[in-house]
C-alpha cells in the first residue's frame, strides 16, 4: 500500500510539474490590434506590379514569412513571441482593403509592424509583395 501511494504521489508530482513548466512554455495571450489609420494618401495609390505574384512570393518568403508564416494565416515562427495577434492575410477583412491600404500598413508598418522602406527600397517588389498576398484568398 505504501509504495501505491508512493508512486501515485510521484505521479502527481511529475504532472504538476509538466503543467507548470507548460504554462511558461505555451504561447502567452496575444491581443488584438488597434485600427489602423491609413493616410489618404496610401489608400488611393494604384499597384503598379498587378500580376508580379511570383517575385512578390519570393521577396514575401525572405521578408514576411517569419511572422505571417508560409501560407498567411499569422503562424511564423517569430509570430508567438509578438504582443499583437497576427491577422490572416487570407481573411475577408484583409483581402477587402485598397492596394494602398495594404502597401501602407506593409511597408511603413506600426508597433510591432516593422517598417520595410528602408530594407524593401526598390517600388516594383514592394507592389509585387502586395501583388502576391492578393493569392493568399
Amino acid at each position: 500500500m505504501k509504495r501505491t501511494l508512493s508512486n501515485l504521489i510521484g505521479s502527481l508530482t511529475a504532472m504538476l510539474i509538466v503543467l507548470v513548466l507548460f504554462a511558461f512554455i505555451a504561447p502567452q495571450d496575444q491581443k488584438a490590434g488597434g485600427a489602423w489609420a491609413v493616410p489618404a494618401k496610401y489608400k488611393s495609390m494604384k499597384n503598379t506590379q498587378k500580376g508580379e505574384a511570383a517575385t512578390g512570393k519570393m521577396l514575401y518568403v525572405k521578408h514576411c514569412k517569419s511572422c505571417h508564416g508560409g501560407t498567411g494565416v499569422g503562424d511564423g515562427p517569430k509570430a508567438g513571441s509578438l504582443k499583437t495577434k497576427i491577422n490572416s492575410l487570407k481573411d475577408s477583412k484583409f483581402q477587402a482593403q485598397t492596394d494602398g491600404e495594404i502597401y501602407y500598413k506593409s511597408f511603413v508598418g506600426r508597433d510591432e509592424m516593422p517598417n520595410f522602406e528602408k530594407k524593401i527600397l526598390d517600388e516594383d517588389e514592394r507592389w509585387a509583395i502586395v501583388s502576391f498576398t492578393r493569392t493568399l484568398k
